[in-house]
C-alpha cells in the first residue's frame, strides 16, 4: 500500500515509519527541513517537502497515496504546559492541519485515513472500564483533538475508511514527558494526583505497531493502550522499582481543586479498554502493563543517556 505519513519524525512517527516499511508498504512522509528529509530517508521513507498549513501543498503531497496517516503533534515540554499559548501550535495542527490532510486525501482518492488522538478526553471513570462509547469531557487543550476526530469522520462519510486512534499516555526512552517523569520520580515527585485513580499507558513502540495494524482496521474509533491499566500508586511504585529509588508521593486527588479545571485532568481515573482494537486487528502490546514496560524504558533511557 502507498502510505503518506505526517508527523513522521516525531516520537511516534519515527518508530511507525520503519515498521510500515518492514510490513511492505511504500511510505512517503512529510519533511519540513533538509535535516528531517535526511532522517526520513534513513528510516526508509521517501521525503516529501510540503507545508502542512498550505492546503494546495498538502493536496499535491498526498496525491496518489492509498492511505494517509496523521501522526503530527506539537506537545509542549512538561514545564511549559501550563503557560498561556503553549498549546497553540498543537491546536493548529489538530484543527487546520488535519483539515488540510483530509481534504487532500479525499481529493486524491485515498481509501484510508488514520488520525492520532488521545484517550485523555474521557471523563473520570472511577474503577469502571472505559470503552469507545464512554462519555468524554475534554479540557481546553484537548478540544482540538475532537476536531481532528471529526475531520477523520468526514473520510468515512465520503465512502472511504476513517480511523481514529485514541492513544493512552505514551512513555518511551526518547519522550520528553517520560524523561521529565523519570527525573521527578528520582526526587520522589509524582506527576498527577489521586493514588487510587487509574492510569492507562502505552509504550511508544507498541503505539507504533498499532499504527501499522490500523491500516487493516474497519473504519471507526479505537482506544489503544496496554492491557492492564494500574492505579497511580502502582504506576509510580513500578517506576521507582525500575529506577532503584523509593516511590514518589502521590498527592490526594482533592489537591487539584486548587488548580481549576485544567488541573483536574491530573487526577482523572481512566481505566481504558483496548478490547475493540485488539478484536478488530489482532494487535497486542508487547508490554501488557507498566510492570513490564517501565523496566525496559528506564533501561533504554539510561543507555541512551550514557551513550
Amino acid at each position: 500500500m502507498k502510505v503518506f505519513v505526517a508527523g513522521a519524525t516525531g516520537v511516534l512517527g519515527r518508530r511507525a515509519v520503519p515498521l510500515l516499511v518492514v510490513a511492505g508498504h511504500d511510505v512517503s512522509a512529510l519533511a519540513r527541513s533538509d535535516a528531517r528529509a535526511s532522517l526520513l530517508g534513513d528510516l526508509g521513507a521517501r521525503p516529501v517537502r510540503a507545508e502542512l498549513f498550505d492546503p494546495e501543498s498538502m493536496r499535491r503531497a498526498v496525491a496518489g497515496h492509498e492511505a494517509v496517516c496523521n501522526l503530527a503533534t506539537h506537545i509542549p515540554a512538561p514545564m511549559h504546559m501550563a503557560r498561556s499559548g503553549a498549546w497553540a501550535e498543537n491546536d493548529r495542527i489538530r484543527t487546520e492541519g488535519s483539515r488540510h490532510l483530509v481534504d487532500g486525501a479525499l481529493a486524491g482518492g485515498a481509501q484510508r485515513y488514520v488520525q492520532e488522538s488521545i484517550a485523555f478526553v474521557y471523563r473520570d471513570g472511577a474503577d469502571e472500564w472505559i470503552d469507545e462509547s464512554s462519555p468524554i469531557d475534554p479540557v481546553a487543550y484537548l478540544r482540538s483533538a475532537t476536531v481532528a476526530e471529526s475531520n477523520a469522520a468526514r473520510v468515512t462519510a465520503a465512502g472511504a475508511s476513517g480511523v481514529v486512534l485514541r492513544f493512552a499516555a505514551f512513555y518511551g526512552p526518547d519522550s520528553d514527558s517520560t524523561l521529565a517523569t523519570i527525573r521527578l520520580a528520582k526526587r520522589r515527585i509524582a506527576l498527577g494526583a489521586g493514588p487510587d485513580t487509574y492510569v492507562s499507558s502505552i509504550t511508544t513502540d507498541d503505539a507504533a505497531a498499532a499504527v501499522v495494524a490500523s491500516l487493516a482496521a474497519p473504519a471507526g474509533l479505537y482506544n489503544v493502550g496496554d492491557d492492564e491499566p494500574v492505579t497511580r500508586r502502582e504506576y509510580f511504585a513500578t517506576l521507582a522499582g525500575a529506577l532503584g529509588v523509593r516511590p514518589a508521593f502521590v498527592a490526594p486527588a482533592g489537591i487539584t481543586k486548587l488548580g481549576g479545571p485544567k488541573a483536574a485532568l491530573l487526577t482523572r481515573s481512566q481505566r481504558v479498554s483496548n478490547r475493540r482494537f485488539v478484536d478488530a486487528t489482532g494487535w497486542q502490546p508487547t508490554s501488557p502493563s507498566v510492570r513490564q514496560g517501565w523496566p525496559v524504558v528506564v533501561a533504554a533511557a539510561a543507555a541512551a543517556a550514557g551513550s
